[in-house]
């Protein structure tokens, strides 16, 4: 691959998050969108952005972009690409787009004809035709098309890396595993004070909490990528840089994460994530009301993702739990920094405490806030 561009995909609202990210990882932020950041690197570097991001969807290796104002051109300005240098002829092939042109009714139908134009190349130079499907198993190509402008990228992903392979039991409405690292990246947790999530769920928040001050690479535990089924690709430098993540993760936290939930089905599945994770044994689980849960001294964060009201329709029902959670900040969380993550901002004014800060998330296509409260010891001088 000739072409250094990567474009780093990440869901709504998490690319300043993702630029933290890639500039620690000493990567230019050259081109920045709502849903994702270009960038530059090698293969071997897209490699190491897929096992240490946290908050990326996709990297995607930019292979070229042209004009095309209806199938026919888009299959042939694809079928223009040596794809037989990227894929083998017995390569497994996946496509997905994201596709808005008025000669194209139905996405599929575009990935269909992307998908055409590759194995019909590959089959004329090795007289042989690559399977194909939607299973993200295999070599994966991404096709980005707005009116006449398309772009060509291999996935070098695959499955979306939100699936990081310890969510076993999601519960239902979980959040999603990107998204949790961007929140708690949004506060002012830096891994050396106490980090409290009451309502807890399935987990998600708490283990990304571990992992963040663990310092361990977030898909450590992944087995398979795009990468691995591109032509040329190296397993023994991609042994290498999961050997070096291993070395630099530690092995101990300084502080205490305690995620409580009052559903023991809930703290259950919560501990099985974690301990596919290897950080149960760094979290203290328990089965209690969100008021009743432990907040040690020492200051810290409590992080609370209570239910909205969207997706379960009984948002009358959960104003007492949101005044609920502002009696619990300000008689047990003095000294801490307070979070509630919410789509529904009438539940959120509920809450009788002054927003310090107020940060925009989404969660699947609701429009979510981060609230951020400073719970003083005293009145603030």
């Amino acid at each position: 691959m000739d072409d250094n561009s990567l474009l780093v995909t990440c869901p709504k609202g998490l690319a300043p998050y993702l630029g933290q990210e890639l500039t620690a990882l000493g990567f230019p932020v050259i081109k920045e969108t709502v849903a994702g950041i270009e960038t530059a690197g090698s293969l071997d570097d897209a490699m190491s952005l897929n096992l240490r991001l946290r908050t990326a969807h996709r990297v995607l290796r930019h292979l070229r972009s042209f004009e095309a104002r209806d199938p026919d051109e888009l299959y042939e300005a694809l079928s223009g690409i040596e794809w037989e240098r990227f894929i083998d002829e017995n390569e497994y092939l996946s496509v997905h787009s994201s596709v808005d042109t008025p000669t194209i009714k139905n996405p599929l139908f575009a990935n269909v004809k992307c998908k055409d134009a590759i194995v019909d190349r590959i089959k004329k130079i090795h007289d042989i035709r690559p399977d194909s499907g939607p299973d993200m198993t295999g070599a994966v190509v991404f096709l980005y098309w707005k009116d006449d402008s398309c772009s060509v990228y291999i996935d070098t992903s695959g499955e979306p890396l939100a699936k990081r392979g310890y969510r076993k039991v999601p519960l239902k409405a979980p959040m999603q595993e990107t998204l949790a690292a961007g929140v708690v990246m949004a506060t002012v947790w830096d891994g050396n004070t106490n980090f409290i999530n009451p309502m807890c769920g399935s987990g998600t928040l708490a283990i990304e909490a571990a992992l963040i001050a663990l310092n361990r690479a977030p898909a450590i535990l992944r087995t398979d990528f795009g990468f691995m089924h591109i032509k040329g690709f190296d397993r023994t430098k991609w042994e290498e840089l999961r050997t070096k993540a291993k070395a630099e993760a530690h092995k101990t936290l300084t502080a205490k994460i305690i995620a409580t939930d009052n559903n023991p089905a809930a703290i259950q599945a919560a501990r099985n994530n974690a301990a596919t994770a290897g950080v149960e044994h760094l979290i203290e689980f328990s089965v209690c009301d969100f008021s009743d849960t432990p907040v040690p001294d020492g200051g810290g964060v409590v992080v609370l993702n209570p239910e909205y009201g969207e997706r379960l329709g009984r948002t009358a029902q959960l104003e007492t739990a949101y005044k609920g959670i502002g009696d619990f900040f300000k008689k047990r969380c003095l000294g801490y920094n307070g979070y509630i993550f919410t789509g529904n901002p009438d539940l959120a004014k509920k809450i009788g405490l002054h927003a310090k800060r107020r940060m925009v998330f989404f969660n699947s296509n609701i429009e979510c806030r981060l609230l951020e409260y400073e719970l003083y010891e005293g009145s603030r001088k």
